[in-house]
This record gives C-alpha cells, sequence and structure tokens, in this order.
C-alpha cells in the first residue's frame, strides 16, 4: 500500500483535504509571513514573506473553491497583509522590531482591549434579546465619569465600581423605557443617550470638579499578579500584572457564552431577538427580557467605562468626552464578531493590538502607526459588506414588539 492514493487515505491527508483545516492553515500562514522579519526569526529578506503570503492566498482561493467563502477569503486577507507587512517589517532595523514587539505589547493590547470586551458583550445581550442600543457611548462615558467621582468620594474603587454600575443600570433603564415601552426609534433613541451623556458628564465636571482634574489619591482598580509569574520575562511582562477587569474580560466572554448557548435564560433571550411574537406564545415574558438584557448591556459597558478612568490609562483621572468614540468601536466588534462572544472577543483583540502597535510605531514611523490606527475599522466595514462572509444580525433585532 505504498501508491500515492493510499498515501492519501492516511488522516493527516484527510485533514489536509478538509477545508476548514486549509483556511485556518492559510490565515495562520499569513500571520506568519508578517512575523518572519521579526526576532527571533529575523529573516531579512522580502522573498520568505512573498512566498508564505503567496500559500496563504493559494490556500484561501483553494478555501473558496471548496465553499467556505468565510473562512478563505479571511486566509486570502491574511496572505496579502502578511506579505506587505513582511515586507514593511524587512525595512527596519531589528532593533526597532525588537522594541515595538516585545511583551509589553501583549500588556498594551489586552489594556486597550479591555474595555471593547465590555462594550461588545455589553452590546450583544442587548441584541440578541431584540434592541439596538447605539447608546453605549454614553453610557460608558457616564460610567467613567461617576465611577471615578465614586471612588473618589467613596475612598475605594470598589464604590467606584458600585456607581458606575448603577449609573449605567439607570441610564439604560431610561433608554429601555422609550425603546421598549414607548416603541421609540432606538437608533434615534440611543443617539439622544450618547448626547445627554456628553452633557451630564461635562456639567457635572465643571460643577464638582470646576473643570480641573480629579484630586491626587483617588482609589484605583488593582493589578492582579499571577504567583510564580515575576521578574523580567516575557510572560512575567505580558500577563504577570494585568489590571483586574482585564481578567475580569477574560472570564465575561465564557460566562457570556454558557449563559447565552447553554442554559435555558439564554434560549429565552435569543428567541425573544429571533421571533418575540412566537417566544411570547410560549409563555416568556419577551418585555422583561428585554428590559434586563438593556440594563444588563448598560451595567457592562459601564464597567468597560470605568476601566478608562480608573484603570492604568486614565490613572484616576477624567477627561471631557473621554471614550472618544470606543462605544462605537465595541458595536462594530460584536458586528464583526457575528453576535457571538468569542468572535467579539477576538475583533476586541484585533482593534486592542491595533492601539498597541500604532503606540509603539509612533517613535519612528508615524505614517505606520496611522495604519494601524485605521486597519481594524478598513476589516470592519469589509466584514459587514459581506466580503469575508456576511454577518447576520439576529431577526428581530431593533423591531419593536406589539404584544396583541
Amino acid at each position: 500500500m505504498s501508491t500515492w492514493a493510499a498515501r492519501l487515505d492516511n488522516p493527516l491527508s484527510a485533514r489536509l483535504r478538509d477545508p476548514a483545516a486549509t483556511g485556518a492553515l492559510g490565515i495562520f500562514l499569513g500571520a506568519f509571513a508578517a512575523f518572519l522579519a521579526i526576532p527571533p526569526i529575523e529573516a531579512r529578506t522580502v522573498t520568505w514573506p512573498i512566498v508564505v503570503g503567496i500559500v496563504a492566498v493559494a490556500l484561501g482561493i483553494w478555501t473558496v473553491s471548496r465553499g467556505r467563502r468565510r473562512l478563505g477569503w479571511g486566509a486570502v486577507a491574511a496572505g496579502v497583509l502578511g506579505i506587505a507587512l513582511g515586507m514593511l517589517a524587512t525595512r527596519s532595523s531589528t532593533e526597532n522590531l525588537g522594541s515595538a514587539f516585545d511583551a509589553t505589547l501583549v500588556a498594551q493590547t489586552f489594556s486597550f482591549a479591555t474595555p471593547l470586551v465590555f462594550g461588545s458583550i455589553a452590546g450583544m445581550f442587548s441584541e440578541r434579546s431584540g434592541v439596538v442600543n447605539i447608546g453605549l457611548e454614553g453610557m460608558m462615558l457616564m460610567g467613567a465619569f461617576w465611577g471615578v467621582y465614586g471612588a473618589d468620594k467613596g475612598g475605594s474603587w470598589v464604590v467606584g465600581l458600585l456607581v458606575a454600575a448603577g449609573v449605567g443600570g439607570l441610564v439604560a433603564l431610561v433608554y429601555a423605557f422609550f425603546a421598549i415601552h414607548l416603541r421609540s426609534d432606538q437608533i434615534v433613541g440611543g443617539t439622544g443617550v450618547n448626547f445627554l451623556a456628553v452633557g451630564i458628564t461635562g456639567y457635572f465636571f465643571v460643577e464638582l470638579y470646576h473643570n480641573n482634574p480629579v484630586p491626587n489619591g483617588v482609589s484605583l482598580l488593582p493589578n492582579v499578579r499571577i504567583p510564580g509569574l515575576s521578574g523580567t520575562g516575557f510572560f512575567a511582562q505580558a500577563i504577570g500584572d494585568l489590571n483586574i477587569l482585564t481578567w475580569a474580560s477574560f472570564a465575561l466572554v465564557i460566562l457570556a457564552y454558557v449563559v447565552l448557548f447553554k442554559t435555558p435564560i439564554g434560549l429565552r433571550i435569543r428567541a425573544c431577538g429571533e421571533h418575540p411574537r412566537a417566544a411570547d406564545t410560549v409563555g416568556i415574558n419577551v418585555y422583561a427580557i428585554r428590559y434586563g438584557c438593556v440594563v444588563l448591556s448598560g451595567i457592562l459597558v459601564a464597567l468597560g467605562g470605568i476601566y478608562l478612568s480608573e484603570g492604568p490609562q486614565g490613572n484616576g483621572s477624567f477627561i471631557f468626552n473621554m471614550t472618544n468614540g470606543r462605544g462605537f468601536i465595541a458595536l462594530a466588534a460584536m458586528i464583526f464578531g457575528n453576535w457571538r462572544p468569542a468572535g467579539a472577543f477576538g475583533a476586541a483583540l484585533l482593534f486592542g493590538f491595533s492601539s498597541a502597535l500604532a503606540l509603539k510605531l509612533q517613535v519612528y514611523s508615524s505614517s505606520a502607526a496611522t495604519l494601524f490606527q485605521i486597519l481594524p475599522y478598513v476589516l470592519t466595514l469589509i466584514a459587514v459588506a459581506g466580503v469575508i462572509g456576511r454577518t447576520v444580525a439576529p431577526a428581530a433585532d431593533g423591531k419593536p414588539y406589539v404584544r396583541q
């Protein structure tokens, strides 16, 4: 049985003929092409990124021809991007590359991604129940201000968390009343929440702090050190001292998946977002489910907001409109991830990685930094347009329900 046909019958060859495995291999090779010029490999010629990237593109085209469009086009995009980034990397010195791609880049990626994870999971719960929550930006901003105010006056970051969560839930409850009970346009209502939050936080920032920085000494969100990871090692610098809300965001992704897809309440939430009349027919209280999910989304996104003011980036300070569009970016991550926790988490990491790398690249290449800042938005537009597999929202998302 040493013939070529017999060799193709072994398990490894069978896996390689699987379009899913081939597409995944193409994505991996595309990413690998981008890192060939980076230490420790340090391939200082453009030949290798081009060769590996072409192989990734070929695998992607083969996967598309077998009907797996989303995975195949992802491999093609990864191959093309890997070639471009690999060629750019060969034009930089190994010292600059080593300083950019180090353990702190991983830690900063998680740091930038943390508020986006909270925001995307928050939006997911709301939209899975059938309510579009465009007001995530405003709720995040309210959490940022009232969280740091609570920590300042309450003397503890725990008080700040509770105040932020309470305010976020309260704003979400008001929005839910208009969107669910009064059946107002959810896009317009969410936009109104965003403008309202800018006005409220701006007014009280001037009224309570006279437009000056929050006084020093505010209790900050603590970092959690992993026992045994200390010193200057890679893992110690990458994950050895992450913020408590960063670890909570990891747990939130797992918990959201379990709740939405492995529990009866998750089935009820998804039923209300897909076919609320059928859900009502079998005895599910659609209004209660939607109210609960919208309020929960406000609480979660407000926790992402307090991370901006009380976490490593904010360091106990508040700046006017400091969310700077992160609520909308979280919505984009949710759409990019196709309304699923793991996908939203991956998209948030992509946004976080681009922001962290842009921060690193500013030292010696402002143009490259700008490129990485816009990359996630371009990929989001591509994904939403359906080039890499069409994203499908819940069927009743954004549609008010009237009980008959």
